[in-house]
């Protein structure tokens, strides 16, 4: 059966420091993955110094996206760090549309996903909620006129890698119990793909270490929430 699952997240790493090892087993399944950015991650940092930080984080999105094995991926237009209620409801009629439209030539058997981040942001990023909550939207309103949408997977970090309140830069909740964790991916087979993915990352290279401090042995084990 065909399946065609939307990654669909707030900044252009997003994929990468989560679930890219779930999205590299899809694709390399014969899914067809395609992925979606709402911004180009321009307030990210910029040890560089380039003028041009937007240009940049896109080109290291779009080589993500080849190594992970996406066929087609979409720049939403939004800014970094701007995201509010009015463009929550603006994106997700976006979604509602782009989806629409590539999954126009799709069989009846066709199995459509989603996934995106966790509803709480995971970290507290104002820009993950409004991913999270506009791709949730999307779902629903699409479900509606066509059975063929299975499920959204949000990504979640478990309780053992936070089991405290994290208040170092915005409040980030601690993380999903057990009872409250859907379905564990296990990618680890994957491990070298994925960190290739993390590394596509060049600007954001801190945030690739300090990731790969974190989980060591345990990078691919993907945790997610499912809403069906």
């Amino acid at each position: 059966m065909k399946k065609i699952l939307f990654g669909i997240f707030a900044h252009p790493d997003d994929e990468a420091f989560g679930p890219a090892g779930t999205l590299l087993m899809e694709a390399a399944d014969g899914v067809e993955v395609q992925m979606v950015t709402l911004t180009l991650g321009e307030a990210g940092v910029n040890p560089d110094n380039v003028p041009n930080l937007m240009d940049v984080r896109e080109k290291e999105w779009r080589e993500s996206g080849r190594l992970i094995g996406a066929r087609k991926l979409h720049y939403l237009g939004y800014k970094d760090g701007q995201l509010t209620n009015d463009s929550m409801v603006e994106i997700g009629r976006q979604l509602v549309d782009l989806i629409t439209n590539e999954i126009r030539s799709a069989v009846d058997e066709t199995e459509i996903e989603l996934m995106t981040i966790d509803l709480n942001g995971v970290t507290g990023h104002i820009d993950h909620i409004v991913a999270a909550r506009a791709t949730c939207w999307a779902y629903y309103t699409l479900r509606k006129k066509d059975s063929r949408f299975k499920k959204v997977r949000l990504v979640c970090l478990p309780y053992q890698h936070a089991p405290e309140p994290n208040v170092d830069w915005i409040y980030m909740e601690p993380g999903r119990k057990e009872n409250e964790i859907d379905e564990v991916i296990d990618a680890r087979a994957y491990r070298e793909q994925i960190i290739a993915v993390m590394r596509a990352h060049h600007s954001q290279r801190a945030d690739c270490d300090q990731h790969l401090r974190n989980f060591g042995d345990s990078i691919g084990l993907n945790y997610f929430r499912v809403i069906t």
